[in-house]
């Protein structure tokens, strides 16, 4: 079965880069804020059947798993979970 590839745009600060994930991974990382960080669970966008995969939905949740991640950066402003950061991959751009 195919599957999209989100590619999120992320900026901190001066620095800019995208990562790409499935959303299944979204949903893996939110499981995991909700339950170790108390995240609000109904924060990630929810997941559609439906016509998963027509352009303008795609891009609507692209933008919403945008908004997605720069609500929780701001949530983190000092220390960024290491699942998030992780998922970011700070590791890569962020020294």
């Amino acid at each position: 079965s195919s599957f999209q590839v989100y590619i999120i745009q992320v900026s901190v600060g001066n620095h800019q880069w995208t990562v790409k994930h499935r959303y299944s991974d979204f949903h893996d990382l939110h499981e995991k804020l909700v339950s170790e960080k108390k995240i609000d669970k109904n924060l990630l966008p929810p997941k559609k059947i439906i016509g998963k995969n027509s352009k303008s939905l795609v891009e609507k949740r692209q933008k919403e798993l945008e908004i997605y991640l720069q609500t929780l950066l701001l949530k983190f402003p000092v220390t960024t979970p290491k699942v998030l950061s992780h998922f970011l991959h700070f590791h890569l751009y962020v020294s």
